[in-house]
């Protein structure tokens, strides 16, 4: 069983959309867990469409005189069948009354495989003064979401060698929302030093579906999209199941510039050949 959790590092990659839209597409049944230290649940606002008061969440499980485990499934809503979610903070204010829930919090999501249930975490944006660590740093793969232009990869990169380099988080990998706009998702890796762990289609208008609460549209189960999530599902699914872990990206060719190798191969050059050649350029200003 798994426990998966997603986080950003700036902007907006999508990260509360992409957790639900993989929740719903997950192949066993899972708990989504909004941990977003921002509060203000969109996904009650969005999916919900304000049906569902936000009566309940994790303040209430932190605060609750049972077991968390027992405060967890009580507070559990419904999604569809085999999905449930368990509502954030209502505000940033209540997030400061969390920071001793989040480690035993994570003990108990870690035991819902003896339910038969896997956990999907929405942790939100890092560097948050509450952010729940031990979420990220406990949970079997934690995965950082990037749009792939520049100003995102650059965002993330400090994230990126981070944990690469202190080991914080079991599993790292890197979730990509709109490959090729314009780097590849394995350019993306390739920079980051993060293996890629899935690539979720650029559709914002399919994306209002779990964003918004919109109507799907026509073809919306067979769109793109939806494929893309389920895709990243099963393969996320699978790959904690077994044990298995994608392959690092691979380092560059030492023989000459990423950019060099780029144009002798035809190809245009991914996001580190850019990199590599604005550094060089700096260089010569220097």
């Amino acid at each position: 069983m798994a426990v998966i959790a997603l986080c950003s590092a700036s902007g907006s990659p999508g990260v509360t959309t992409t957790a639900l839209g993989l929740a719903i597409a997950w192949p066993r049944p899972v708990v989504l867990v909004e941990a977003d230290p921002v509060g203000g649940s969109a996904i009650l606002a969005g999916w919900f469409q304000g049906a569902h008061d936000h009566d309940t969440g994790l303040l209430d499980v932190a605060f609750a005189a049972e077991p968390i485990a027992a405060a967890v499934d009580r507070v559990a809503v419904p999604i569809k069948d085999g999905v449930r979610f368990v509502p954030g903070v209502r505000s940033h204010l209540e997030a400061r009354e969390l920071g001793g829930l989040w480690g035993p919090l994570a003990e108990v999501l870690a035991g819902l495989d003896a339910t038969g249930q896997d956990v999907i975490i929405d942790a939100g944006r890092l560097g948050m003064a509450d952010s729940p660590r031990p979420l990220l740093e406990r949970a079997d793969k934690t995965l950082l979401v990037t749009r792939t232009d520049l100003p995102a990869l650059a965002a993330v990169r400090s994230y990126a060698d981070l944990v690469v380099r202190t080991r914080a988080w079991k599993r790292a990998g890197l979730l990509v929302v709109g490959p090729d706009r314009p780097y590849s998702g394995r350019g993306a890796a390739k920079l980051l030093g993060l293996p890629l762990a899935g690539s979720v289609a650029y559709s914002p208008k399919d994306a209002e579906t779990y964003h918004l609460g919109a109507a799907p549209r026509a073809r919306f189960h067979k769109s793109g999209y939806v494929r893309s999530l389920a895709a990243t599902a099963r393969t996320l699914a699978a790959e904690i199941s077994l044990g298995t872990a994608p392959p690092s990206p691979a380092l560059p060719s030492p023989s000459g510039s990423p950019a060099d190798q780029a144009a002798r191969q035809g190809r245009a050059p991914g996001p580190a050949a850019v990199w590599a050649a604005a550094a060089d350029r700096r260089q010569e200003h220097a």
